[in-house]
Order: C-alpha cells, then structure tokens, then sequence
C-alpha cells in the first residue's frame, strides 16, 4: 500500500514496523480494558512475583512473593515488543542488502512478485529476530545497567497493562506453579 509514496526501502520497513507496533499497542491495550482479563493479569502479575522471589533465593512463600515486584525483565510482554523493534532494524538492513545485491529484484518493486519474495525473506529472517530479541532479552535479566534499563523500559510500561496484583490464592497458585 505505501509503495505508492515511498521509494526507500527504509522508509518501507520504517512504517511497516511501526504499523505492527500500533496494532500490538492498541491490542494489549483493548485486551487490558476487558474484565475477564483483569484476573488472567493478577496471575500473570504472581508469576513474576514468583519469579522474582525464586530469583532471589528467598522461600517461596506469600509473604516473600508478595512484596516483590510484578514487572520482569525477562516477561513475554517484553520480548514481543523487543522482537517487533529488532524486526524493524534487521528487516531494514537485510532487505535493502538484498535489493542491492539483486537489482532485478529491485526493478520489480510494487508488483506481486516483489512482495512475495520480501515476505518469503522476511520470513526466512525471523529466526535470526527471534534469536537476537531472546539474547537481548537474556542479557536485561541477567545485568543491571545504563543499557539495560533503557532496553528493558517499554517492556516494562506495557507489563502495567497485562501485571496486575494478584492477591493471596493467585500467589499461592503461582508458587505451586
């Protein structure tokens, strides 16, 4: 759709990813406005909770879990923000090493072969996104630094829509879990 008003392969896998990021947003944020959700959050707010207090070599009990922190550097939430941003950078590099390296290819821009062969590569890319966002990922809970705070903080702000305080029986379960 944007073929039309932008020639940079950049400014294409630019808005792409920030197309992705928009929906991603919107989502969790309509999903953390539904009820049901609020109490599917409370127990995904125990588990790092859990996590947390394991990490830290405390027994896992209520009253350890409960004064620990609900938002984890290593959550699921995290990681898919972090593989939508890794996504943007690599698929830029590596598309546009592509279309310098195949000319032709770059010539049949806006048409269905194009996007087919872009999709078909950005797909062979995804495990080298995916292995990089997990390392970068491994790397904010392992260390506790400049790097990895700012790494680490939109992660963060979108766990305060999908963590929530759990209560007592959800830690409980947490910990059994």
């Amino acid at each position: 759709f944007f073929d039309r008003w932008i020639d940079s392969n950049l400014g294409i896998n630019l808005v792409e990813g920030l197309i992705r990021i928009i929906i991603f947003m919107i989502y969790m944020i309509a999903v953390s406005r539904m009820g049901e959700m609020k109490r599917v959050f409370a127990y995904h707010g125990a588990e790092h909770k859990t996590i947390y207090c394991y990490e830290a070599g405390l027994p896992l009990t209520v009253e350890n879990v409960r004064i620990q922190t609900r938002l984890h550097p290593r959550c699921g939430t995290s990681f898919l923000l972090v593989v939508m941003v890794i996504s943007i950078l690599v698929f830029s590099i590596a598309s546009s090493a592509l279309l310098s390296a195949l000319p032709a290819l770059a010539a049949m821009r806006g048409t269905f072969l194009y996007r087919l062969v872009m999709i078909l590569f950005k797909l062979l890319l995804l495990p080298v996104v995916v292995g990089i966002a997990y390392e970068l990922i491994r790397i904010a809970g392992r260390h506790n630094n400049i790097f990895t705070r700012i790494m680490s903080a939109p992660g963060l702000w979108m766990q305060r829509m999908t963590t929530k305080e759990p209560d007592d029986a959800q830690i409980e379960i947490a910990i059994a879990a």
